[in-house]
């Protein structure tokens, strides 16, 4: 199918135009590119990030992107919490690495080993200033999601789209896991939509392809796409109509769902979006 021209979106949005992103865990590792870098290329998105490593934060501040901030917040409950420390930055969290679960894989406990405990002061992210509202909310924060998520409702209840780190199996001790967070965000409105990125390992001794990183069945971990209810669109303003058929464009490559959505906007607003785009794909 066709790809769909800037041009396209142009029309349904104003100048000044910005998707309102969240993301919690910002950090970059080489190689990395965010699920929202089209919209950043288009100029087409601004960023409120989160990155508690002060050095990896002032590398994002550096990057002078139009209208984005980051900020060095432990991103849970308001309360103050232990971070543990790993020997490996991105596997760091606030809950404390599961390593008789983790000893049984290759290749986790070696990048999950504890360094260090510290007491760090959260933020709750309904409490946040800088935070106005988030269209697309993005988290990996290794385990803790949940409760940044319940701490999170005012923020979520015009949330459109989120992508959220879960896990399946226990490798943070007493982390909630993807069923909590499922039930949660289901009671909130969404609707589970996609994983990206199933992710596992084998038990020691096997080794699948001489690759330590290979999984044969176990899946440990997954990126997991939430979608704002398209059952009850009728709750959607005219705007937010418009970014989550951007979204679902530009981040999830769902073309079902993105003209779908443009089909309830026409049907509201007396426009033909979903036609055009329909036309263009077909081309």
């Amino acid at each position: 199918m066709a790809e769909v021209s800037e041009s396209f979106w142009r029309e349904l949005i104003d100048d000044d135009y910005k998707v309102k992103i969240i993301d919690i865990g910002a950090a970059e590792g080489e190689g990395y590119s965010p699920s929202y870098q089209k919209l950043l290329d288009l100029g087409l998105a601004s960023i409120v990030g989160f990155e508690p490593n002060k050095e990896s934060c002032a590398s994002l501040n550096q990057k002078k992107e139009d209208g984005s901030i980051y900020l060095p917040y432990f991103i849970g409950d308001g309360e103050i919490g232990t971070f543990y420390e790993t020997n490996w930055p991105p596997t760091g969290s606030l809950y404390k690495p599961n390593t008789e679960l983790l000893e049984k894989f290759n290749n986790l406990n070696e990048v999950t080993i504890l360094k260090k405990e510290h007491q760090v002061q959260t933020h709750r992210l309904d409490d946040i200033p800088e935070i106005k509202k988030a269209d697309f909310l993005k988290m990996d924060i290794q385990g803790a999601e949940l409760k940044a998520l319940k701490n999170g409702v005012n923020l979520l209840n015009k949330a459109l789209i989120l992508q959220v780190e879960v896990e399946f199996v226990e490798m943070y001790k007493d982390q909630p896991l993807f069923s909590d967070v499922d039930s949660f965000l289901r009671s909130k409105g969404f609707q589970f939509h996609c994983f990206d990125g199933l992710m596992g390992r084998t038990l020691k001794p096997i080794v699948k392809n001489n690759d330590r990183n290979e999984e044969i069945n176990q899946v440990l971990w997954a990126d997991a796409f939430y979608v704002r209810d398209w059952m009850n669109l009728k709750t959607l303003t005219r705007e937010q109509l418009i970014t989550y058929a951007i979204l679902t464009y530009f981040l999830l490559g769902s073309i079902d769902l993105t003209h779908f959505i443009l089909s309830h906007l026409d049907e509201v607003y007396n426009s033909n979006f979903s036609e055009k785009f329909l036309e263009i794909l077909l081309s």
